[in-house]
């Protein structure tokens, strides 16, 4: 098996277990407070695993570049965005099914790297988005009569549009973190996945973090205070999302995001358990097969 596999599973399990966490502090604070734990809490953590390998491993640090600098901000704004939708989401549908609409990433993120990088993309992988969008639209019309108009009107329906404009954004960030980690390779001496990825991280979390404070001084103290107030489960939600991106930033350097995604899709299976034991959440049949076609259809992409 290869090495950014492996990465990407141990990511996916650890996304999760952050998302788990999120939807648990959604109930305790509002949607930004809960969206910024994930980038706030996780700088000192993004902080450690740099200087583990510039100060423990004696590796050369990359410069910044124009191109790397873009691209992390594009990402950066997509991540902050994409991860407030999902948050949001958790309000209208449970978690699985919150969750399976955003999972239409990958898909997403093959167009994304097509119309901004020139990747191709082959009839398999078209193939796997309509799959991917048919399960969506299950999961919408989960509660209503099957039918070609009731599949039309539950892919527009709010909850829906939310969590695909989530995907969206998710793959978004995701193509441009790989860009901007790629762009600091000529940078090195050789190239470095795990340095460009850590000082990649490092990077955009102070972005996000410096980004989402400014606006919640300037806006909504008081929900900055709450943040502060649950900052136990909120450093679990840094250390778990800065693990986690740092192995996205890892894999997504050795492999097209696009691919790494859909292997991440091993996510759903982890979601569903979570919603079933631990939120005691009810997932009815269509919305089970929904999901299934959602993971099914992304994992078509890595024959692609």
């Amino acid at each position: 098996m290869e090495i950014w596999i492996g990465i990407t599973f141990a990511a996916a399990f650890l996304q999760n277990l952050r998302s788990s966490l999120q939807k648990y502090l959604k109930g305790r604070m509002a949607t930004l407070g809960a969206t910024f734990t994930r980038f706030g809490f996780g700088v000192p953590f993004a902080v450690l695993y740099f200087a583990i390998l510039v100060y423990g491993l004696d590796r050369p640090v990359p410069s910044v570049t124009g191109d790397f600098l873009f691209w992390s901000v594009i990402g950066a704004a997509g991540q902050i965005a994409a991860t407030f939708l999902l948050v949001y989401l958790f309000s209208f549908r449970n978690f699985a099914v919150g969750t399976a609409y955003s999972r239409t990433e990958p898909a997403q993120a093959a167009i994304l790297a097509f119309l901004f990088f020139g990747a191709t993309i082959s009839p398999v992988a078209v193939i796997a988005i309509l799959i991917s969008i048919a399960g969506v639209m299950l999961i919408s019309l989960s509660r209503s009569a099957v039918s070609f108009h009731a599949l039309i009107a539950g892919l527009m329906t709010r909850t829906a549009l939310i969590g695909i404009a989530s995907g969206t954004l998710f793959g978004l960030s995701a193509v441009s973190y790989r860009a901007a980690s790629l762009a600091l390779a000529p940078t090195l001496p050789a190239p470095d996945s795990i340095m460009q990825a850590a000082f990649t991280l490092l990077v955009v979390i102070v972005i996000q973090a410096v980004a989402m404070v400014a606006y919640m001084l300037a806006f909504d103290r008081a929900e900055l205070g709450k943040v502060l107030r649950a900052w136990r489960p909120a450093l679990a939600v840094g250390f778990v999302g800065a693990t986690a991106s740092f192995g996205w930033f890892i894999a997504m350097t050795l492999q097209q995001a696009s691919i790494v995604k859909a292997v991440a899709q091993v996510e759903m299976l982890f979601t569903i358990a979570t919603s079933v034991l631990f939120f005691r959440e009810k997932i009815t049949r269509v919305e089970l097969l929904g999901c299934g076609l959602v993971v099914c259809g992304v994992l078509v992409l890595l024959f692609a």
